[in-house]
């Protein structure tokens, strides 16, 4: 059994709306010196299989991530 995590995150240089609004947020409660936020997500599951790596790539590319706008790294453990 395999612990795998799939880090998504948007491609440089699409517009985080996200980010920009918890970026706003934090430095309207007084931390100024933070800048380029960016927003992701986190995908945790468990898998019983061979090539977990293999298979949560082709997990991404199926249905996880937007490849278009979307980048992502995959860790097993």
């Amino acid at each position: 059994m395999a612990k795998v995590k799939v880090h998504v995150f948007l491609k440089p240089g699409v517009l985080d709306v996200q980010g920009k609004a918890v970026e706003g947020a934090l430095n309207g409660l007084g931390w100024a010196g933070v800048k380029e936020v960016r927003v992701g997500k986190l995908i945790e599951f468990d898998f019983d299989g061979a090539d977990p790596a293999g298979e949560a790539k082709k997990m991404c590319d199926t249905l996880l991530a937007n490849t278009v706008i979307e980048s992502y790294r995959i860790e097993v453990a």
